[in-house]
């Protein structure tokens, strides 16, 4: 893999400008940290030497003077919204995010229920909440919300929000995904703060888009893919430009929401010391970029997954077509086409000549493998043993999992656990060799290739099993898949 971002620079420069920004305050900070604090998956991508967990490593060096509020939509509650990278809803993932923060010896204060309109499910989330001891508030929807600043910024408006309890200096506001609400939660705060006779200050962190990028540059066109659901749209920052006569790059949210900050600053400060939406931020992703080509080729790619991921969210029932349109649009503003994805073309060009469902997966070295659909065994399970396979340096004709060890597990699966599909899975594969490993040298050789995949890109011509898919992601491959759906069981 070749990099393109300097992350030890990163983690220097941004701990120390997030400091600086906490000194312009007085007694309090609220402090939006947009995208994920770890597990920033797509940053790692689109800026290949980007650690994901460089920005909870800059929290570390503040962590006895911050505390976590953790944000969720009761909308996103209501739908069952699941966290892509991840495979879990959001509700889970806000008690994932607990225990992770707190296992790293960070303090989190509360969860806020933003969107709140009485729904059930998030009634229920918030006494699951409280049953384990943790804090939860309810923040609601303010009509006529981001335009209608008088009514927002009024007793009937942030005045109606429970009022987060907070006992640091720094509190860090955070949140599963995109769209939860963060900033209405730091901006109904400083509200209720100044209510209260407290003088209470707000930054943003947020990674993405790059303000000092290229409105149209493919970091941040990638960022505009990752977030198609949500309608995002990259902008000028008008505000900035208006103010200082430089362009500088701003999404269509932080724009909306800027009158909104501009008339509760003044309100408790008499005076905005942010001149623009982009003044919020403290991001200095962009001056931490070394090789600009790496990351553009980074970003596009990951444009193409994000459309076939899309694909597969359509073949599933979950979007409709505009949203497909959207992702196909970006592609064409950064000049890709499936085409620029090799193993897509690979796994189709197999799939015409075996006439059977296949995979592809290009190696570091550029190296493509190919597989196909078996009676034992599905494509990706195929794809696995194909690749440690050659990894290891064994003969292809070489069989790691005997006929005979395969058919008893088909056996357990249709008949006695009444599935349909007798193929074996990823993981049913994976378990099988590891037995194997104990006796057998190929299997425990290949076994050993499977920590080498990080970073891999696979394209299968059917869409996988979820099993399949976790799989995957936890080997760190990038997956993308034909929306074709095929007879599967469980």
């Amino acid at each position: 893999m070749k990099y393109g971002f300097d992350n030890d620079k990163y983690v220097k420069i941004q701990s120390q400008h997030i400091k600086e920004r906490i000194a312009e305050f007085g007694d309090k900070l609220y402090l939006e940290f947009g995208g994920k604090l770890f597990d920033d998956f797509h940053a790692s991508r689109v800026l290949p030497g980007f650690q994901p967990d460089s920005k909870l490593k800059m929290l570390m060096q503040l962590k006895d003077d911050a505390e976590i509020v953790i944000v969720i939509s009761a909308v996103d509650i209501e739908k069952n919204k699941v966290r892509g990278d991840l495979g879990i809803t959001y509700d889970v993932d806000v008690l994932r995010l607990r225990d992770e923060f707190e296992r790293r010896g960070l303090m989190v204060s509360s969860v806020v229920i933003t969107h709140f309109q009485e729904q059930e499910s998030a009634k229920s989330f918030r006494k699951r909440l409280e049953r384990l001891g943790i804090r939860a508030y309810y923040h609601y929807t303010i009509e006529g919300y981001p335009s209608n600043v008088a009514l927002i910024d009024s007793d009937e408006g942030f005045g109606k929000n429970d009022y987060v309890e907070t006992t640091r200096p720094l509190v860090v506001v955070t949140a599963p995904g995109p769209g939860s609400g963060k900033m209405a939660v730091c901006l109904s705060q400083l509200y209720q703060e100044n209510r209260r006779g407290v003088k209470a200050g707000y930054a943003k962190f947020e990674t993405f888009p790059i303000w000092n990028l290229a409105l149209k540059h493919p970091v941040n066109v990638a960022y505009e893919a990752a977030t198609a659901d949500l309608n995002d749209v990259n902008m000028i920052d008008p505000f900035h430009l208006e103010a200082y006569g430089k362009t500088t790059v701003n999404y269509n949210r932080d724009i909306e929401i800027y009158p909104v900050l501009n008339a509760i600053f003044k309100g408790i400060y008499g005076e905005n010391p942010y001149k623009s939406p982009t003044d919020m931020g403290v991001n200095m992703a962009g001056y931490c970029i070394y090789d600009d080509e790496v990351c553009c080729e980074a970003s596009r790619q990951e444009i193409i997954r994000r459309y076939y991921a899309t694909l597969n969210r359509m073949a599933d029932g979950l979007c409709d077509a505009a949203e497909v349109n959207k992702e196909a649009l970006l592609m064409q503003q950064v000049g890709v086409t499936a085409d620029n994805r090799r193993v897509i073309q690979a796994a189709k060009d197999y799939a015409e000549e075996t006439g059977v469902p296949t995979a592809a997966m290009e190696l570091e070295d550029g190296t493509i493998i190919t597989s196909k659909t078996s009676p034992l065994l599905g494509p990706s399970a195929a794809l696995l043993l194909n690749v440690t396979k050659y990894m290891a340096g064994i003969n292809h004709d070489v069989k790691l999992i005997p006929a005979e060890m395969i058919e008893p597990i088909q056996d357990l699966k249709v008949n006695v656990l009444m599935g349909r599909n007798p193929r074996l899975h990823t993981d049913e594969v994976l378990v099988a060799l590891a037995m194997l490993s104990l006796q057998d040298e190929n299997a425990k050789q290949a076994i050993a290739q499977l920590t080498k995949l990080k970073g891999c890109q696979v394209h299968t011509t059917v869409m996988l099993s979820e099993v399949d898919r976790k799989i995957f992601k936890k080997l760190g491959i990038d997956l993308t898949c034909d929306p074709v759906k095929k007879a599967t069981g469980k």
